[in-house]
């Protein structure tokens, strides 16, 4: 056996050797995917169900509100990357509030995803935080169980507030955040006014008709 060949023969074994582990690091990758991404699905499923009766604990209803929602697609307001639903809250069939789905791109470290409440005088009742993945300890007080600085929406509107004025008070707007961490909360208020912006110019369509 030449030197060329001998060289030739531990590559071709080098090569064999990565590709295998790399097929079985893939075979990997794929078996826990298949197996957590359920269990991640229901957990993110519960706990939004939790935060829907979270968001209208205070008003009457008569619907299973899970059951009766609108899809909304691809929208530039929300800016939902996919369809998404629209929950109806209703009382004697008549719709009482809109919990919409949004979506804030421009966090510190990614999506927001969030549920604003709207009741049929087109003012924010609640909003929550679904899932994000901004700094612990910094970021993350946009979290309900963090803190309560989401509650800063409650009963806001256009009306109240004017929607020039929906930004942070460092931006010359009427709304508070943590120090050191302006880029979220920026994100999260610009996600909840465009959620209620969606709302005001679809509330007719959306069987809100007379607000």
């Amino acid at each position: 056996m030449t030197k060329f060949t001998y060289n030739q023969k531990i590559i071709f074994q080098t090569v064999s050797i990565m590709v295998l582990f790399g097929l079985i690091f893939s075979a990997f990758l794929g078996f826990f995917f298949e197996t957590t991404s359920p269990i991640i699905e229901k957990s993110e499923a519960e706990a939004k169900r939790r935060l829907l009766l979270e968001l209208i604990s205070n008003e009457i209803y008569d619907n299973d509100i899970e059951k009766d929602f609108l899809i909304i697609e691809p929208n530039n307001l929300l800016k939902n990357k996919k369809p998404t639903a629209l929950y109806l809250v209703k009382y004697n069939d008549k719709n009482k509030v809109a919990i919409i789905e949004t979506r804030a791109p421009d966090g510190y470290s990614g999506d927001i995803f969030l549920l604003v409440a709207i009741n049929e005088k087109a003012e924010i009742l609640n909003a929550r935080v679904i899932k994000h993945q901004e700094t612990p300890g910094l970021g993350d007080y946009i979290d309900k169980e963090k803190t309560n600085w989401i509650d800063i929406f409650q009963l806001q509107s256009f009306t109240k507030t004017n929607e020039k004025k929906w930004a942070v008070i460092k931006d010359q707007g009427e709304f508070d955040y943590v120090s050191g961490a302006t880029i979220t909360p920026r994100a999260v208020i610009n996600a909840v006014k465009n959620a209620l912006k969606y709302f005001e110019e679809n509330k007719i369509k959306l069987g809100f008709t007379d607000v």
